[in-house]
């Protein structure tokens, strides 16, 4: 019989029972640390770390909740006390919790130091514009811009005798279009897809592009009267 076959064998139940309960009492424990460090950076994601004189700490929270825990000593040892995965080895974990309350009073001196930093910070601002005349004058050419794009919208309709149609041209080498249901414009389009909708379904542009390309609608106008011209001498040509 091989020597040793007959000895009992150590049970590792008690180990692992003890070190799950600090792993747990931590993991609560550094877990108001974690919710308390989500509170004063105002995200739900990060992580901070701590330096003692025996090592440093690291939390990391997600969530608003602990995501790790690690301690990183002077003298070689590297744990994660709490994690997502595997729990700890007793003997790192027994020499990291000899360190926890110098991470305790880290984080205690941490928080302290932001007592008073919002003292001096000023809370009377100057009064907020409305524009509102910014927004009657936007919508007051807008306004204009679709009625004169429906009239187009319409001509292009009794031309082509279709649903559906749209023009395009270029003014000073940008592409305009306008697209119609009907009679009725859909939208007037500045610079091809993902450009600018001065009119559309959806919503206003905003004050800066109408700005920027108001003024070339007359333009846009006056090349769709043109075409509709040639349209017209065309036919004029025709004989029968």
């Amino acid at each position: 019989m091989i020597e040793g076959l007959d000895a009992d064998l150590e049970d590792t139940d008690a180990v692992r029972e003890h070190r799950d309960e600090v792993v747990e009492q931590v993991r609560q424990h550094a877990g108001q640390a974690a919710r308390e460090l989500a509170r004063l950076r105002g995200g739900d994601y990060g992580r901070e770390s701590f330096r003692t004189d025996g090592g440093e700490w690291t939390l990391k929270y997600e969530a608003g909740d602990i995501e790790f825990l690690r301690f990183e000593g002077q003298a070689g040892v590297d744990v994660y006390v709490v994690s997502t995965q595997q729990p700890p080895e007793p003997e790192p974990l027994a020499t990291a919790m000899a360190h926890y309350a110098d991470f305790v009073a880290s984080f205690n001196d941490y928080v302290r130091g932001l007592d008073g930093v919002l003292d001096d910070v000023p809370t009377e601002f100057p009064a907020v514009e409305a524009g509102e005349s910014v927004v009657e004058a936007r919508d007051a050419i807008v306004a204009r811009i679709r009625g004169a794009a429906n009239e187009m919208a319409a001509t292009l309709y009794r031309v082509e005798n279709t649903e559906y149609g749209s023009f395009a041209a270029p003014v000073d080498g940008t592409r305009w279009e306008l697209k119609r249901d009907a009679d009725r414009v859909s939208y007037v389009r500045v610079g091809g897809e993902g450009g600018v909708y001065l009119v559309s379904q959806y919503g206003a542009p905003s004050a800066r592009d109408v700005r920027a390309y108001a003024e070339d609608f007359g333009d846009f106008v006056a090349a769709f009267n043109e075409d509709v011209a040639d349209l017209g001498a065309d036919l004029d040509d025709v004989s029968l």
